[in-house]
């Protein structure tokens, strides 16, 4: 393209740390346009703005959290675009272009290899290209595999006709690997509960797409020698399977005896169920039981794995598990007197720990901030608001069954939490401060009373 022809944006726009969330936030805007057009909504008319608006941001952002039917409100059309809005938020936009620039024989340039460094966490600009061919190739790979086991499964027990079984087992296999939690049915997998072959398969994807594409990147090619793994992927994946294990075995505990989940199921209903409970908080949305009858002790610790979420550089939200774990370890460091963060042999730099508590403390203040004003907004209880706004900014899209009824204005709130969980508090907040100056001195140090 000529240089006359190009579109040239301010530096303090196209910066790459605020052209991220600026991006996504086109693509918002863009979903809730076509959203809006008569053909996307069944009946007459076109679908309501805040609908729209919501859906978009919910698909953008891959949540999952609605406020209209996706079964019922809107056509065939419609769920074919927010299939396509969550396939695109679930890759990035960035990485999206990237991928398609690359098969085509496009030239990446710097400018555009630091966005998409930073959306995925790449450590070495060098690293993007080949990583995103992977990750395009992972992503077809498993939701193939995934919807194809589901269109079997679906053909024979669930659906008479095979177009409308395979339309389910693709809408159902992006949805779970991206981890969003839109569903072609009203009751999301109720009708399928205890089904082995229907929840495993769906909670697989979703637990794969919670690793993050660097993880499944390098263990692809190593995945045999664990101790050559990196530090990331060793917190990554431990992490991941430890979560999964205690959130499934809590989950099971708690709601063993409760009639409106587990009680009254057989074994093998409650031990798919409870698999289930212990990888959907952690950012698949998707769910086989009413999150609005369970134990307030399994709420809360739903709320825990929510917020903890998934990898970083995945589908999954949250503050991720090297964030957690990270801050295990700061505070396992500084309870021994240890100058040094060790994990394994090898140390952690100060400064990637101050990331990890930032992260923390961002989390928590705009989950904090924004239950405090959901709250004013309605008449809900505080752990359900709590919930709500906990699954928006980890963009998980499990809900008690408020969603629909808050109010604009705290639809509003949720909306900012989905896109704020999507962009990471980091991000966000470096969108704002694009200059970094290295101090050419050091004041006096002092040293105030902690505790």
């Amino acid at each position: 393209m000529p240089p006359a022809l190009r579109l040239r944006l301010p530096a303090s726009i196209a910066h790459p740390v605020r052209l991220l969330p600026l991006t996504f936030l086109a693509l918002i805007l863009v979903g809730t346009v076509l959203l809006l057009l008569p053909f996307a909504r069944s009946g007459e008319g076109s679908a309501g703005f805040m609908p729209a608006l919501f859906t978009s941001a919910s698909a953008v952002t891959v949540t999952g959290l609605a406020t209209v039917d996706t079964a019922t409100y809107w056509t065939p059309a419609g769920q074919g675009i927010m299939l396509a809005l969550v396939e695109i938020g679930g890759l990035g936009i960035i990485a999206l272009a990237t991928v398609l620039g690359l098969f085509i024989g496009g030239r990446l340039g710097l400018r555009t290899r630091m966005v998409a460094q930073a959306d995925m966490h790449v450590v070495n600009i060098g690293e993007v290209r080949p990583l995103f061919r992977r990750v395009a190739m992972t992503m077809l790979f498993f939701q193939t595999i995934t919807a194809l086991v589901l269109t079997v499964r679906y053909r024979m027990h669930y659906f008479d006709d095979l177009p409308t079984a395979l339309w389910h087992g693709v809408f159902d296999s992006v949805m779970a690997f991206n981890n969003a939690g839109f569903s072609l049915n009203p009751d999301s997998l109720v009708s399928y509960a205890g089904d082995a072959l229907v929840i495993i398969p769906i909670a697989f994807a979703v637990f794969v797409g919670a690793i993050g594409f660097p993880v499944l990147a390098e263990l692809f090619s190593g995945w045999r020698n664990p101790a050559r793994w990196t530090i990331h992927t060793r917190l990554t994946v431990w992490g991941s399977i430890g979560l999964l294990g205690i959130g499934a075995l809590v989950f099971m505990l708690l709601e063993w005896s409760n009639p409106a989940t587990l009680g009254g199921s057989g074994l093998g209903h409650k031990l798919v169920t409870g698999i289930e409970g212990g990888i959907m908080p952690r950012s698949g949305g998707l769910q086989s039981f009413d999150w609005g009858q369970v134990r307030p002790e399994t709420l809360n610790v739903g709320i825990i794995l929510m917020f903890i979420g998934g990898g970083s550089a995945s589908t999954a939200g949250g503050i991720k598990i090297t964030t957690f774990l990270l801050l295990a370890y700061v505070i396992w460091a500084e309870l021994r007197g240890e100058p040094d963060i060790t994990i394994g042999s090898r140390s952690v730099a100060p400064r990637v720990a101050r990331t990890a508590i930032a992260i923390a403390l961002l989390a928590v203040m705009l989950v904090t901030t924004t239950t405090f004003l959901v709250m004013l907004m309605t008449d809900y209880d505080f752990d359900v608001v709590l919930f709500e706004c906990t699954s928006a900014f980890a963009t998980v899209g499990l809900s008690t069954g408020i969603t629909p009824h808050l109010p604009v204005n705290a639809q509003c709130v949720i909306i900012v939490l989905m896109f704020l969980g999507r962009v990471g508090t980091i991000a966000a907040a470096g969108a704002l401060v694009l200059r970094r100056r290295m101090p050419r001195y050091h004041l006096p140090e002092e040293q105030p009373i902690i505790g």
